[in-house]
């Protein structure tokens, strides 16, 4: 009976770095279903409403809360309570008026950012690589996991604002020099920059971006760069008043 439960739950001192917990409060957490994120990239919905949000006491009120239909994320109903949800996605409560985005700290733990009603309706997305389907389109696959087709020419480690839930284009931003860019990995982890170089490897080695800040440069990992504005950010950001 022990391994069956093992399947369905996590071990606190195991869960991701990622999750906002404290692994001594209690034994088991909920381990994340199969979706868009994964389980170290990403937080079970029952978390968000009992341990972050504080909505509901236990993972009964949670479910109550999912099953009347309550909790949108990007802006479908969500009612399965281990739902995984991850970096960018909006998680509003239209009953009690809350939107939040989900970003991470500089601890690299995923974070609850409050935002405002109109900043619900869009989300970035990061297109991991793309390909060409039938009829010529291209087909954009993104780092929350949808794929979109487009007519458009974009780039891999482009970011485009998706509206949601109709999943249409309504802009982009480029990766290039001068654009913003959020960490979302690695030891500069939630450090907002300026990209000031892009350094293309020839090997087998991953490419590697310099990044500009007010405290100084430092260089990371190509894909850890998430660029979220050309002059300025187009999202509110942790810390900000």
């Amino acid at each position: 009976m022990a391994n069956m439960g093992s399947r369905k739950h996590l071990k606190r001192f195991k869960a991701p770095k990622m999750w906002p917990i404290h692994a001594k409060e209690e034994t088991w957490t909920t381990k994340t279903s199969a979706g868009p994120h994964a389980l170290d990239k990403s937080i079970p919905l029952v978390m968000v409403l009992r341990d972050i949000l504080k909505v509901a006491a236990n993972a009964r009120e949670a479910k109550i809360i999912l099953n009347n239909g309550d909790i949108l994320i990007d802006g479908i109903v969500r009612k399965d309570h281990k739902f995984p949800v991850g970096f960018m996605d909006v998680i509003s409560i239209p009953k009690i008026n809350k939107y939040y985005r989900i970003l991470p700290d500089y601890k690299g733990r995923l974070m609850l950012h409050e935002i405002e009603e109109k900043d619900s309706t869009f989300k970035l997305v990061k297109i991991n690589n793309k390909t060409t389907v039938k009829g010529g389109k291209t087909q954009l696959n993104l780092h929350d996991g949808r794929n979109v087709l487009t007519d458009d020419d974009y780039k891999t480690n482009d970011v485009v604002l998706l509206n949601i839930p109709e999943q249409s284009i309504s802009d982009s931003i480029k990766f290039e020099v001068g654009s913003i860019g959020l960490i979302t990995s690695g030891r500069h982890t939630g450090e907002l920059g300026k990209i000031d170089e892009i350094n293309v490897t020839k090997s087998s080695k991953s490419n590697t971006v310099l990044m500009e800040t007010d405290e100084g440069s430092f260089l990371t990992l190509e894909k850890y760069v998430f660029v979220i504005g050309k002059d300025k950010p187009v999202i509110s950001l942790l810390g900000e008043d």
